[in-house]
């Protein structure tokens, strides 16, 4: 029994309930509407097939938008929550009526590879043009002050379980739907009969995602580093920004030479893991092993000790390139195979490769680098829960990747959402602390041989060690040019290294180039994205055609270098032997002086999508459905005359052909209110906003 204050009342009408992710498709399809990027889909994405009836691929793109945000189970549970919305969910997207399932199931099977390309070429180019207005590219800055922008790549595979049956001569071969999509394949803990395979890329400091590459089975890993090498050229071709800035981090499984050897010639920085142990026979490799280690490294929760050897140029392949090599040991007592790295005398050696200079990034940063790729893990991991991509959605390879491209495409919209929600800003942690200069213990001291200048006698060492850090003064910037636009002096420098414009842009290092007098000019360039749109630009780059984005650069002296006075360069040295002595084996050098820290800077990556998704899943969405105007009477109109093309069926126009689902002007209007929004991403999506009354 209820309390006497409260009735309940029934009733036998059926008034099903708005679902509750309604208010999100909505969001998103008036973003893609004011942005343009429906009308972009419907003029760079055609495809054409029959059986399709009225139907285009936009209108089947708004049930896979749908299908992806409303994270149901099935397709059918989808449909069945969807159907009595089905008007107001296709005038979301300017079209009339909701395909079938069975249409949409016929669509992604009959899609082929030039239609899935230019589909991914669009979600690249929305990606870019849509962070250049949220997110600066965030990066690591090395000890030397570089920038760099950290990118993940690394494979992810989906099971599939098939029902066992007979097979007997009397039967025919059994068909299977997954025959075109998967492929017998290494499951690992997965259950399952049959597998494929997709190398995912990953922007590590915004979370956004760059590409997705699937195959059957296995995959073809080569291959799709390759094209995942592409995605990557063009992302940083549309941000502006050197390949030389630009690292990649690499699982084991493309640690061969002939793997990497593409990428290290592109230009493109590289760390990861090596599985050719054939680098450990090397002599350069070997000599280096018997002196002491460079570092040594306790992880900070597994307590595993490693001992880190610094290999600066080891031939990647026998014809090249070289490329950096570190060797991590730690002894052991078992005898069974490592899970990681080679046995050898009861130590395990386990090989990392990277381009980063030892000044860069020490022996202990670039293992941390390598390592610090373990949170790519969470991202699938969160990836698989809020949206499963890898659910199957087609059972031909075509369509399968068409709908993992939309849902990654759905990811990086909620956090661009969540970020126009509730602005985050950059966060600035120290990857690593500052490093002191290392110095070798004086029992493993190692004579040197004598270094003289040709035609000159051996000169007294300095008395200032040649390692010892150079101070400088604070920088010195541009003044302004002839036309009287910005000075560099109007760029205001950041905590995390970079400066800021008047319009409120970011502009990070560049450059660091060595001039004469032991000076130091710091380059720092904007973002072609900002730089085209901004209301400045005429002001700042003197010129509204200039092609290339603003850069601004600063000078530092040395505080203890007068600048009047030339610093001559010393002669070049060569090493002198002593007779009747062999030259000692090389001795353990301490890197570089690195007193700089290691700075790494991102956003949140599970804030701003769930407080995005949280908030419109519990606030209430009202649709209003407007009566329809009345009828006419066409009793009194003759019969639509044809045309010659009409009536002989001649092949639609594109424009004809996107006619036929179009949402008429003289459809009734829909209204749908999603409350608790504030104003500033209702001015972003280009809604209207409603005031209380």
């Amino acid at each position: 029994m209820t309390h006497p204050s409260v009735h309940l009342q029934l009733s036998s009408e059926v008034v099903p309930s708005v679902p509750s992710w309604f208010g999100e498709v909505a969001i998103v399809a008036q973003l893609f509407t004011t942005s343009g990027v429906l009308k972009s889909i419907e003029e760079q994405v055609r495809f054409a097939r029959a059986r399709f009836g009225i139907y285009e691929l936009i209108d089947f793109v708004a049930v896979l938008i749908g299908y992806a945000v409303s994270a149901e189970p099935t397709l059918l549970a989808f449909y069945d929550r969807l159907m009595p919305f089905a008007t107001p969910f296709m005038a979301l997207f300017g079209r009339q009526n909701l395909p079938h399932r069975s249409t949409l199931s016929r669509f992604l099977a009959s899609l082929d590879q030039p239609t899935v390309e230019a589909w991914r070429s669009l979600f690249l180019e929305d990606l870019v043009l849509r962070t250049a207005q949220t997110f600066p590219p965030g990066g690591l800055w090395d000890r030397l002050g570089r920038h760099w922008l950290v990118i993940d790549v690394d494979g992810t595979k989906q099971a599939a379980r098939q029902r066992a049956l007979p097979s007997l001569a009397e039967l025919p071969s059994a068909h299977r739907r997954f025959d075109r999509v998967c492929a017998p394949a290494y499951l690992g803990r997965k259950r399952g009969e049959v597998a494929r395979t997709r190398t995912t890329v990953l922007q590590a400091h915004s979370h956004h995602w760059l590409g997705t590459f699937g195959g059957p089975g296995n995959g073809d890993y080569r291959g799709e580093l390759a094209r995942a090498h592409d995605a990557i050229l063009s992302y940083a071709g549309w941000l502006c920004m050197p390949l030389s800035q630009i690292m990649i981090r690499l699982d084991g499984l493309y640690g061969n030479g002939g793997v990497l050897k593409d990428l290290v010639q592109s230009g493109v920085g590289i760390t990861g893991r090596s599985k050719d142990y054939g680098l450990l026979d090397l002599p350069s490799v070997q000599t280096r092993l018997q002196s002491p280690a460079d570092q040594q490294t306790t992880h900070p929760e597994s307590g595993a000790s490693r001992s880190l050897f610094d290999c600066p140029a080891v031939p990647l392949t026998p014809t090249g390139p070289c490329v950096r090599l570190i060797v991590a040991t730690h002894p052991t007592s078992s005898t069974s195979k490592p899970p990681i790295g080679v046995l050898r005398d009861a130590m395990v050696y386990e090989l990392f490769l990277t381009t980063a200079s030892p000044s860069a990034f020490t022996c202990a940063d670039v293992l941390d680098l390598y390592l610090h790729r373990g949170s790519f893990e969470t991202v699938l991991s969160d990836e698989d829960q809020e949206q499963s991509t890898d659910r199957w959605c087609s059972h031909t390879a075509c369509g399968q990747e068409f709908w993992q491209i939309l849902s990654q495409w759905l990811w990086n919209l909620r956090l661009d959402l969540g970020q126009h929600l509730s602005p985050s800003p950059l966060r600035v942690t120290e990857f690593a602390p500052a490093a002191e200069p290392l110095s070798v213990p004086p029992s493993n001291a190692v004579q040197e041989p004598l270094s003289v200048a040709p035609h000159e006698p051996p000169r007294k060492s300095p008395s200032v060690p040649a390692n010892e850090p150079v101070h400088y003064g604070p920088p010195q910037w541009a003044r302004p040019s002839f036309t009287r636009g910005f000075a560099g002096s109007d760029f205001e420098p950041q905590p995390d290294g970079s400066v800021r414009c008047p319009a409120g842009h970011p502009l990070t290092v560049q450059e660091r180039r060595p001039e004469r007098h032991g000076l130091v000019r710091v380059v720092y360039g904007a973002r072609i994205a900002h730089c085209r749109p901004c209301p400045l630009r005429a002001q700042c780059q003197e010129s509204l055609t200039t092609r290339k984005p603003r850069q601004v650069s600063a000078v530092l002296w040395p505080i203890d270098v007068t600048p009047s006075v030339p610093v001559q360069p010393s002669p070049p040295t060569v090493d002198v032997p002593i007779e009747g002595k062999s030259p000692p084996p090389p001795a353990a050098r301490p890197p570089a002086s690195a007193l700089a820290p290691v700075l790494w800077g991102d956003w949140p990556r599970c804030q701003l999508r769930r407080s995005f998704v949280h908030l419109l899943r519990t606030q209430t969405v009202e649709l209003t459905l407007r009566a329809r105007p009345p009828e006419e009477d066409l009793s009194s109109r003759h019969e639509e005359v044809q045309t010659r093309a009409q009536r002989a069926h001649w092949r639609l126009t594109w424009q004809q052909r996107m006619a036929r689902n179009a949402r008429p002007a003289s459809a009734p209007p829909v209204e749908v209110t999603i409350y608790g929004l504030p104003v500033a991403l209702a001015a972003y999506v280009g809604a209207n906003q409603v005031t209380a009354a």
